[in-house]
């Protein structure tokens, strides 16, 4: 979905201006018409179709000179003045003019981030004309590590109900217990026909184990189909995996590369909504993990069975990303490395299967909406290595360091965080204006 933007033109224009004001609007239909639709120009103060967002290819003095009808147009406004397809520096005074209007005026100065705040207002779009989200559960927090599980805001109704008046989708959910016992009927020949080009990296996962992940990612696809329009999926894995003969690890990998659907592990839909948000925002690879701070000392050692965090110089502001044994569930895509293998966590299957993946070494950085879907969570990091404790349920684990570890402590919204590759705090900024977010 492009967004669509409406460019304002002013009646004061002159000649040299109009034409001015033409051309550049030809640049910027070039520059995103891959995430735009440029609607036709109106004059300000005149009566405007439905759209996304208001454009200034230019603006002139006779900014200053309509405050009335510039603050009577409720979208939020997009300046791109440059031949450079970003603000023009000259505008920044007329910017804060319109801000303290109360208008919402992005004025973006890379085309990156220009592109990253027009995909937000389509993607705020999408969600208010009821994008849906699939989740697949039965008795959430009944099954396995009750003691846990239990405690997850995502699981109350009253989450699915604030998160479908906040942003307009819908989530819908369907039977973990069926899709396995459809998985179950599903025959080998039929699972190795659907994967034969799906060109698999895996270790010490069988055929039989193999075969078994691909008739979930067929059962789940079914109900996908029969719904239609699914923008993102998930299930109850961990807590539930009674319900079924493996863990869907495969089937969200390949949802993603075939489909583009958004993956959720653990049921857990703020960090789908955050996925969806995120990434199509951004568009930079991103996954989830369990954050393990070194503050929170043995009750983080203990859960994964290690004896004690790597001997570093600065542990405070360090943390362990750890997910099913593995860093997490990404995408082949994503990934310098990515292998399927045998299931680490003893509350699933014995046939069960886990990722082991990582990201490339470097600056990343982790984000979240809170509970409340009123706040975003950013917080600079890097990858600085990976680290393997045999035997236990942290295989291969991020290490990751980030500026201040008590004030994550302080602030930390979840277990779970996603890791977005690079440093991408100032599109999460502009992203978080999009939605109405306080950033912390």
């Amino acid at each position: 979905m492009k967004a669509r933007l409406l460019p304002l033109y002013f009646s004061e224009a002159n000649e040299r201006e109009r034409k001015e004001f033409a051309d550049q609007l030809e640049r910027l239909r070039d520059f995103y018409g891959d995430v735009a639709e440029i609607l036709p120009e109106v004059c300000v103060g005149d009566k405007i179709p439905e759209a996304d967002a208001i454009l200034f290819p230019q603006l002139i003095f006779a900014a200053f000179r309509h405050d009335d009808e510039l603050k009577a147009y409720s979208l939020p406004m997009i300046v791109l003045t440059s031949r450079f397809g970003t603000v023009e520096m000259w505008d920044w005074e007329i910017v804060t003019y319109l801000r303290d209007l109360g208008c919402t005026v992005f004025s973006p100065y890379s085309i990156e981030l220009a592109k990253t705040i027009i995909r937000a207002i389509a993607v705020k779009r999408a969600l208010r004309s009821g994008a849906k989200f699939l989740m697949f559960q039965d008795s959430p927090g009944e099954g396995m590590q009750a003691n846990i599980f239990k405690r997850f805001y995502w699981w109350e109704k009253e989450s699915t109900r604030q998160m479908e008046e906040t942003f307009g989708c819908k989530i819908i959910y369907r039977s973990w217990k069926s899709v396995g016992e459809r998985a179950a009927q599903i025959t080998d020949e039929q699972a190795e026909l659907v994967s034969r080009d799906w060109n698999v990296t895996r270790e010490g996962v069988c055929k039989e184990a193999f075969l078994r992940a691909v008739k979930v990612y067929i059962a789940v696809k079914e109900v996908i189909d029969s719904i239609g329009g699914v923008e993102g999926v998930g299930s109850n894995c961990l807590n539930e995996s009674f319900n079924c003969f493996t863990t869907p690890c495969l089937a969200w990998n390949m949802l993603f590369e075939k489909d583009n659907i958004i993956w959720a592990c653990e049921g857990d839909t703020l960090t789908m909504l955050s996925t969806y948000l995120i990434y199509r925002s951004i568009e930079k690879p991103i996954m989830m993990t369990n954050l393990y701070p070194f503050l929170v000392g043995m009750a983080a050692l203990a859960h994964e069975r290690i004896e004690k965090f790597p001997d570093i110089s600065d542990p405070d502001n360090h943390a362990l990303g750890v997910h099913c044994g593995y860093f997490g569930l990404a995408p082949r895509s994503f990934c310098t490395e990515w292998t399927l293998r045998p299931k680490v966590l003893a509350i699933v299957d014995d046939n069960a299967i886990a990722v082991d993946c990582r990201f490339p070494k470097g600056p990343v950085t982790l984000a979240k909406i809170y509970p409340g879907f009123k706040k975003l969570s950013i917080i600079e990091a890097e990858i600085e290595d990976y680290v393997q404790y045999p035997g236990s349920d942290c295989r291969n684990g991020a290490l990751i360091r980030y500026k201040d570890g008590h004030k994550v402590m302080d602030n930390l919204c979840s277990h779970h965080s996603l890791i977005i590759a690079g440093n991408v705090k100032p599109q999460l900024i502009q992203l978080a204006k999009v939605f109405g977010f306080n950033t912390v």
